[in-house]
């Protein structure tokens, strides 16, 4: 888990630590500057190596808990003297730590539990080691067998040490969105402990289809809700806490879709200024469908492409909070904005509108967008000129230099 101290900070703590390990300065045994013990290697105990950051008049201490969970002590007493380092048998990813022992000067491997870490000879004596766990040490499984494992040229020694289990953190997601039968790929750190997920104001099955502790993939059941965070339960330290996401995911089966399910929806057709446009198995964001809406922008052009819904079309409700949408970049970096009949400017050739209609999409790859439907600033007011609405859509204006493009929108709906 990343914390507020960069590598250079933890590098003068290292140095730091190499002074008050007090290595000694013996006769040179290889420019080591000391001599390694022939015997049998011993670990003696752990110490983790402790962080003290300092601002100004105050102080604040970074540690952690046995569930692995981050805790700050903020504004000690300026120059307080902190213990540089403590007994444990149990350390985080990513941390540093401190092995004593005996005979470890000619150490050739270090093992959290049966993965080799790598360990700069610099910072080694005969009676200490200075190593930090890498992410991809296992917390659970047939591989964890909760052992430091230190291999010298004169034998092996072996130490009780757990690796706690960090929560599940996600780094990257396949989809923000899922409706029932779905799946949603999540990619980050801690997965392998998970045994079970859940949503937020929901009752409702998430199955768990594979798991490791770098990736996660779930398959969604029907639900009753709008919009809610997954919950992930999982094991850490012999107990079973909880997790829940910052990520928001919608649910589009109890949306107001206009592209879903490889189609229009709630009587939405094609209103495109160009050609080809539509439907079209060209591309596709969701997961299992066959196509998305194709929108053509030709060279030069200053062309507005999207969907219009002349009847029953879509009545003004405050229920509605945002709208979302996956757009698929063309050829180049391209910014569109964002129209509506009903929106400010209109369904036209706006070329001022409010930054919150004005939507970058990068080339190339999918990008997902959630915007807010309120009032107030920074809103985008779909119902500004009055209700119903009847069209949205994105302008983009030609410049010379422009090439021929083809984007592609799915799931695009509005959430309650």
């Amino acid at each position: 888990m990343k914390i507020n101290s960069d590598k250079s900070k933890k590098l003068s703590i290292i140095v730091s630590a190499l002074v008050l390990l007090g290595f000694p300065s013996c006769r040179k045994y290889n420019s080591m500057g000391f001599t390694p013990g022939t015997g049998a290697p011993t670990i003696t105990s752990v110490h983790t190596l402790s962080k003290t950051l300092t601002n100004g008049d105050s102080t604040t201490i970074y540690s952690y808990d046995t569930s692995g969970n981050l805790s700050t002590t903020v504004n000690a007493a300026p120059n307080q003297v902190v213990a540089f380092d403590s007994v444990t048998t149990a350390g985080n990813k990513g941390e540093y730590y401190v092995i004593f022992g005996t005979n470890l000067g000619s150490t050739t491997s270090v093992l959290f539990n049966g993965v080799s870490v790598y360990f700069n000879r610099a910072l080694i004596s005969d009676k200490s080691i200075i190593v930090s766990i890498p992410l991809n040490v296992p917390t659970i499984g047939s591989a964890a067998n909760d052992t430091l494992t230190v291999i010298t040229l004169h034998g092996t020694a072996n130490y009780n040490f757990t690796v706690i289990t960090p929560p599940p953190t996600i780094a990257t997601v396949s989809d923000y969105d899922f409706w029932a039968g779905s799946q949603i790929t999540l990619t980050g750190i801690g997965f392998a402990s998970v045994t079970s997920v859940t949503l937020t104001g929901s009752s409702s099955n998430i199955a768990i289809v594979s798991q490791t502790d770098a990736q996660i993939v779930l398959q969604f059941d029907s639900a009753s809700i709008n919009r809610g965070n997954l919950v992930f339960s999982y094991s850490s330290a012999g107990n079973t806490v909880t997790e829940t996401t910052t990520q928001e995911f919608n649910d589009l089966d109890n949306a107001y879709d206009i592209v879903f399910k490889s189609s229009f929806q709630n009587s939405w057709v094609d209103n495109s200024w160009s050609g080809p446009s539509g439907i079209s198995s060209g591309a596709t964001h969701s997961n299992g469908q066959t196509s998305s809406a194709e929108a053509s922008y030709p060279a030069g052009g200053w062309k507005i492409e999207g969907w219009a819904n002349w009847y029953p079309s879509f009545n003004y409700d405050t229920s509605y909070k945002y709208l979302t949408f996956w757009v698929l970049g063309g050829i180049a970096n391209h910014t569109l904005v964002l129209v509506g009949d009903q929106i400010a400017g209109g369904y036209s050739q706006n070329t001022s509108a409010a930054a919150i209609q004005q939507i970058s999409v990068p080339a190339g790859v999918w990008t997902f967008y959630k915007i807010p439907l309120g009032t107030g600033a920074g809103q985008l007011n779909y119902w500004a000129n009055g209700s119903p609405a009847k069209q949205l859509g994105f302008f983009l204006q030609g410049q010379t230099g422009d090439v021929n493009e083809i984007m592609y929108f799915d799931e695009v709906a509005f959430l309650k």
